[in-house]
């Protein structure tokens, strides 16, 4: 008899199919795709195998049609919940969907019974075949309910195994035509267990696709003798069935539009955040005065980033001197932070996040995956503290690495969902890093202009006030020189025209150093032995050392290379910081100038490290009071209020002139250094 419901059903059915189709142009999802060839599987089993008017091919005369039908709705069956699960195991050294090898036995049972026994099951051995295969997809389905992430394995392994069991028993009791009903209805009954797993909400996509999977799954009922063999049953529970697969087309298209409108709601709360995190770093005013004010910053910089953005520790480090120190944190204990401050001391500059040396942390990120494990040490406090690896943004310069933002303690989740890092995430931050290097880069050159230009000026006033002096020098020395000649003098007035004589030649010595620094850029570089330059300054001491009780000792390294530089530049500069040094050792006080001691020291250290070569002068005199601001001339550099007059400022000019740099630091527990760095020849 043919029903006309059925019509309105499978037009229903077709008209809701464009609609997953675009949904999948649309979004390119994977899911909705699947939905689309289930759907579109199913129509092909309603067209071949239900009555539709006066078409027909369910009386058994066209067998093939009828097996086409069959194995339609097994597959359509099966990618609905290969949508919801779609798990794999692994068969050698290839991944294979579940879906795969349990489909194959339905399909192939399909085909034999509807298209070669032409549905009627053989006698014999030949029926062994249906348990067989019967048997081969029950055993993939309980293994897939198992492995599946979106149910505990006892639910789904036991729904599978229970549903597996009912099919087999169907087979044996009912024969192979109820047992391919049994496997379709068992499977849309898990398929609308697994929308309440995998959507875990109440909506109205999810309600109808659990109502319509639920409704098309009652095809089992025709097994009992009560709904069989009452017709008015069975005409309106096939009506159900076929109404209940336009509400399951109808739920799932909610479904898909409910995942991309919380989809869109989400990357809507990422751009707003992103927009805040944005802000939050352009309101941070950096200084640009000097290196070391911004340096001062660090801590400040690195709270607003752990408090902006997706990770929960920062710490920010900084190169100087061809080394690293953490200039702040934030997030991490104060172990950790000294434990990075010692590693980072042992890191080379030259090789430390080089292009390609790290993988980045997302696809289209310049954060890379930091691994701390080639620089840690045996018994390292990192490895105890467990931190060992951490997400790195490089501040890259024009030839090395010249800090880098740590990220750590990645908060994995938004809300209640677990979210992995994505690169938007990492965008503002790698845009501050950008600005901080920015920044950074822009105060070392304005720095450097300041002391070109100040130690220009400098030399300039050096070499005017040489030509102004030497002059009326050249009279006092040339009178006291006539002076000298007169026997008449008597013995006290002859030791008064001495010390004249002696200081105005100290005065001339004075003015010829002066006039050196002012006019020393024309001389050529050579290859000089720092070793040997420091044994000479070491035998022209001596015994000044002596005399004032200062310990004096030279370290230097084995193998040290040659500097370029200009010899007679640099032993001015070194006689300027061991005077300096002197001057600072005398100020500890006449207790303790009695007796040669540790108390009273200076100290001369040679070291390479690459291509450069650090002399460190160190004293055990009081700290400087400011020691970026130690080589300015005429500034109190200690808490005493003394000044280093021009010596350390002419010191800075000579290095600066031969390629070099100086610096100044303090000593722990007390003492301070001048460090002259040149480069190696």
């Amino acid at each position: 008899m043919a029903d006309p419901y059925q019509v309105v059903a499978f037009i229903l059915t077709a008209l809701l199919l464009p609609g997953f189709g675009h949904l999948y142009l649309r979004f390119r999802d994977t899911r909705t795709l699947l939905w689309f060839l289930g759907f579109l599987l199913a129509m092909v089993r309603m067209l071949a195998t239900y009555k539709l008017g006066m078409w027909d091919f369910a009386a058994g005369s066209h067998p093939w049609m009828a097996a086409a039908g069959q194995t339609s709705i097994q597959l359509s069956s099966a990618l609905f919940l290969a949508s919801l699960s779609p798990t794999s195991l692994r068969i050698g050294k290839v991944k294979v969907l579940y879906v795969i090898p349990f489909a194959i036995p339905l399909v192939a049972f399909s085909v034999l019974l509807e298209g070669v026994f032409r549905g009627v099951a053989p006698t014999g051995r030949l029926f062994l075949v249906f348990p067989i295969l019967g048997l081969l997809s029950v055993m993939v389905g309980f293994l897939w309910g198992v492995d599946n992430p979106s149910t505990p394995a006892w639910v789904g392994g036991g729904v599978c195994g229970t549903a597996g069991v009912f099919a087999v028993w169907t087979l044996i009791a009912h024969g192979p035509a109820w047992a391919l009903i049994s496997v379709e209805s068992s499977t849309h009954i898990v398929t609308a267990m697994l929308v309440i797993f995998v959507f875990r909400r109440f909506s109205p996509g999810v309600f109808l696709s659990v109502l319509g999977f639920s409704a098309w799954s009652l095809t089992i009922l025709g097994i009992l003798p009560v709904v069989g063999l009452d017709p008015w049953l069975v005409i309106n529970i096939t009506r159900l069935i076929v109404m209940a697969k336009v509400v399951a087309a109808l739920g799932m298209i909610l479904l898909a539009l409910e995942d991309q409108l919380a989809i869109n709601k989400a990357a809507e709360e990422r751009e707003r955040h992103a927009r805040l995190e944005m802000e939050a770093y352009s309101n941070l005013v950096l200084s640009r005065r000097r290196v070391e004010d911004f340096d001062r910053q660090a801590t400040e910089i690195c709270e607003t980033v752990v408090k902006h953005s997706r990770f929960a520790q920062a710490a920010l480090l900084l190169q100087n001197g061809g080394r690293f120190r953490v200039a702040g944190a934030a997030g991490f204990g104060d172990a950790v932070v000294a434990a990075l401050d010692t590693l980072g001391s042992r890191i080379p500059a030259a090789v430390f996040l080089a292009p390609g040396s790290a993988p980045p942390a997302v696809a289209h990120s310049q954060t890379v995956k930091l691994d701390l494990d080639p620089w840690l040490e045996p018994g390292d406090d990192l490895k105890r503290l467990r931190f060992t690896s951490a997400l790195a943004v490089p501040m890259v310069g024009r030839s090395t690495t010249e800090g880098t933002l740590l990220l750590a303690g990645m908060r994995s989740s938004e809300g209640n969902h677990p979210v992995a890092l994505r690169a938007e995430d990492l965008l503002p931050v790698e845009m501050l890093t950008a600005r901080l290097q920015s920044v950074r880069g822009q105060t070392m050159m304005l720095e450097k202009l300041i002391d070109s230009e100040k130690f220009a000026g400098l030399g300039q006033l050096a070499g005017n006030v040489t030509q102004q002096l030497n002059n009326p020098l050249t009279v006092i020395l040339g009178y006291a020189s006539l002076l000298e000649e007169n026997n008449a003098l008597n013995p006290q007035e002859r030791r008064g025209l001495e010390a004249i004589l002696t200081e105005a030649r100290r005065m001339r010595s004075t003015l010829e150093t002066l006039s050196r620094v002012a006019y020393s850029k024309g001389d050529q570089l050579a290859a000089v032995s720092v070793g040997e330059l420091l044994a000479d300054l070491e035998e022209l001491y001596r015994t000044e050392f002596l005399h004032r009780s200062i310990h004096f000792r030279i370290t230097i390294a084995p193998a040290l290379p040659r500097v370029l530089c200009n010899a007679q530049q640099l032993r001015q500069a070194m006689l300027h910081c061991l005077q300096f040094a002197m001057d600072a050792v005398d100020g500890l006080g006449s207790a303790q100038e009695q007796s040669l001691s540790e108390d009273r020291f200076i100290r001369v250290e040679a070291t390479a490290e690459g291509n450069r070569v650090q002399i460190q002068v160190a004293h055990s005199g009081p700290a400087f009071l400011h020691p970026e601001r130690a080589f300015d001339p005429f500034v109190p550099v200690q808490a005493t209020g003394e000044t280093a007059g021009l010596g350390l400022s002419f010191c800075a000019t000579i290095l600066r002139d031969n390629n070099g740099s100086a610096s100044a630091v303090n000593l722990e527990p007390r003492g301070a250094a001048i460090i002259l760095e040149l480069q190696a020849a």
